[in-house]
């Protein structure tokens, strides 16, 4: 298929052009063709005018007409003239008798007096473009002056030009042929990889959808073939259900979010949005499933900033981690309170920066194991800081808000790096028994959602050691004197 659109977009594209420099060839052949023309008609009228002006006219008596022309004093130093430009000069009676010529032998072509001149046909090599002048005094006809030019002096230019331009033509077309071709394969290379990718992404969509609805209609049946089926059982059947609606809807609602932003029409909702009060929500939500799994899960902040201070100045660290926060809980103590000073507001979506957070928290958390390999603890540390990026010149750049999300979990191979943001794109699912619980889709959307803002994600990884995925934003929209920042190159 692909191979057949290519081969017609080339042809397309060569007959464009093919058509279009034809046209440009015919119009030049046409424009050199009339311009030789021009210049030959222009010759000829000049040498008439300049004949006329030399023509020497006498009085006569006993005749019809007062006047004659004077052949001999009045041709006598034009013969010489003409021929070197090839020019043929006939003069004739007010009869229409020649009485005088250039030519070795006379024309038999009868006289055609007119304003412009013609091209006359002696025979299929021999042309001419003749001039006829009447020549008048007063009411009186004095004669005809005929002046020649030989057809050669356009033909013989025209036939090389024809040549030249089917020559260039000839090859303009071939090459545009085999540039066509060559740039129709470009043009069909990302069409290519939008197909497999679509192709991919349905496969692994119908895979993802195919298994649940599967599962959900086994237990309906096994539900419905048993009416006798004790109350506690069918109830285990309706949670199993409800559990695989739940992981349908947010497939679903994953994969229209990413259509929707395949095709613009997600647009954040800008709004300032207090980064720091936003990662703690995130905590909050993800510290209960971090206490079951027995993860350390902690939040670092800069401490208020001193905007005297020297950029290079160490920030003090304040941890929220699971221990803190369970007897924060019990003892019914206000939550960890976000920094007074606006330093951490950056324009964005609130909604798709908590998504984004969650995603990248809960990915963290649901891959570290309570135990590490060397018999450590499991930890997920989400730290929160603010840097000035440098230009290449050594000049302060931009300001960012860059937050990294680290554990010690089970890692990411180094091979699976490059296509860790694909859409369904998984490690293998035996190495977590998590991991089934996952469509491939979390990091797309984080992708997605620094995208649309304008920032950058990036993950580290080490297998059996951990990974961090630092993720930068632009604050310029809200910049501010009071903001302090980490000096980074």
């Amino acid at each position: 298929m692909f191979q057949a659109t290519r081969r017609r977009l080339a042809l397309w594209y060569t007959t464009v052009t093919a058509v279009l420099l034809l046209l440009f060839a015919t119009g030049v052949y046409l424009y050199v063709r009339s311009t030789l023309i021009e210049r030959v008609d222009d010759t000829l009228k000049h040498v008439v005018e300049v004949v006329d002006r030399s023509l020497v006219i006498q009085p006569t008596e006993g005749t019809v007409t007062p006047y004659q022309i004077n052949v001999e004093a009045s041709f006598r130093d034009n013969t010489q003239a003409v021929e070197d430009d090839h020019i043929d000069l006939e003069w004739f009676s007010p009869t229409g008798e020649l009485l005088w010529s250039t030519l070795s032998e006379p024309l038999d072509i009868p006289l055609h007096p007119r304003q412009t001149a013609e091209t006359v046909h002696l025979s299929p090599d021999h042309l001419l473009r003749q001039f006829t002048k009447r020549v008048e005094l007063g009411r009186y006809v004095l004669g005809y002056l005929r002046v020649s030019h030989p057809w050669f002096e356009v033909t013989k230019p025209i036939r090389q030009l024809i040549v030249d331009l089917t020559v260039g033509t000839t090859l303009m077309i071939l090459s545009t042929a085999a540039i066509g071709w060559l740039l129709s394969e470009l043009a069909m290379k990302p069409v290519r990889d939008s197909y497999q990718r679509l192709k991919q992404f349905t496969a692994d969509a119908s895979h993802e959808l195919r298994n649940p609805i599967a599962t959900i209609q086994t237990n309906v049946q096994v539900a419905l073939a048993d009416p006798d089926m004790e109350p506690q059982w069918q109830r285990h059947q309706l949670k199993v259900v409800e559990r695989l609606t739940q992981r349908l809807g947010r497939l679903v609602n994953d994969l229209l979010f990413l259509a929707r932003v395949d095709s613009g029409m997600v647009q954040p909702e800008w709004e300032p949005v207090p980064l720091d009060a936003l990662l703690m929500e995130v905590i909050e939500e993800q510290q209960l499933i971090a206490d079951q799994k027995g993860i350390f899960l902690s939040l670092h902040l800069p401490e208020t900033p001193d905007f005297d201070r020297d950029d290079n100045d160490t920030s003090a660290e304040l941890s929220v981690d699971s221990t803190v926060r369970s007897e924060r809980l019990s003892a019914s103590q206000p939550p960890l309170q976000p920094l007074d000073d606006e330093v951490f507001t950056l324009l964005g979506d609130w909604n798709q920066l908590a998504r984004l957070f969650t995603n990248l928290v809960s990915n963290a958390v649901q891959y570290t194991p309570p135990k590490t390999d060397k018999d450590e603890e499991g930890w997920v540390q989400v730290k929160l800081e603010l840097v000035k990026r440098s230009t290449k010149g050594g000049r302060q750049g931009s300001s960012w808000i860059q937050v990294q999300v680290r554990d010690n979990g089970i890692g990411i191979p180094e091979t699976a790096l490059p296509l860790i943001f694909d859409r369904f794109y998984r490690i293998d699912p035996a190495r977590t028994k998590d991991a089934a619980s996952g469509s491939g889709l979390g990091l797309a959307i984080a992708k997605a959602i620094v995208d649309n803002h304008h920032g950058q994600i990036h993950i580290d990884s080490t297998l059996n050691q951990g990974t961090t995925v630092t993720v930068s934003l632009p604050m310029s929209q809200l910049d501010s004197p009071k903001r302090a920042y980490l000096s980074v190159p």
